[in-house]
């Protein structure tokens, strides 16, 4: 169920995030990264977001499971989708600070998700003395 707050939306969780099964809940979270339609994607992202920063510990197993629906969403070459993958996986890497644990669990999954960027590295729009703003939104 999403809260419609006055600035930002947020998932009214109905059990308390740390107790549900991260091996379960997280990978479709996941999985849901890669929809486009409101209030699918919203769920997905949002629920990926609030899984990580509370269970930042239980993340570190769950890497072999997510590196399927990070390479599906990255495969459907859909920008908005590539560059919300692309934030969640930086999120991913900084939710444990601490330990430094799902940085070294990826570092193994790397040939499996890099290949579909190089697609997408030599795709620069020529501006000419315009200003791409996308970039200080984060979105390319």
């Amino acid at each position: 169920q999403i809260e419609h707050g006055g600035v930002h939306n947020r998932i009214a969780w109905k059990v308390a995030i740390d107790k549900l099964d991260f091996h379960h809940y997280l990978p479709i979270f996941f999985d849901g990264l890669r929809e486009v339609e409101m209030p699918y994607a919203f769920l997905a992202e949002q629920g990926v977001y609030d899984m990580m920063q509370v269970g930042a510990s239980k993340v570190a197993p769950v890497v072999p499971q997510l590196i399927v629906p990070i390479k599906t969403a990255l495969n459907t070459r859909n920008r908005s989708v590539i560059a919300k993958v692309l934030k969640v996986l930086q999120a991913l890497v900084k939710c444990d600070q601490e330990e430094n644990m799902v940085g070294q669990a990826l570092v193994s999954y790397y040939q499996r998700i890099l290949p579909i960027l190089n697609i997408f590295i030599r795709q620069n729009d020529n501006l000419g003395d315009r200003i791409d703003y996308g970039q200080y939104k984060r979105c390319n």
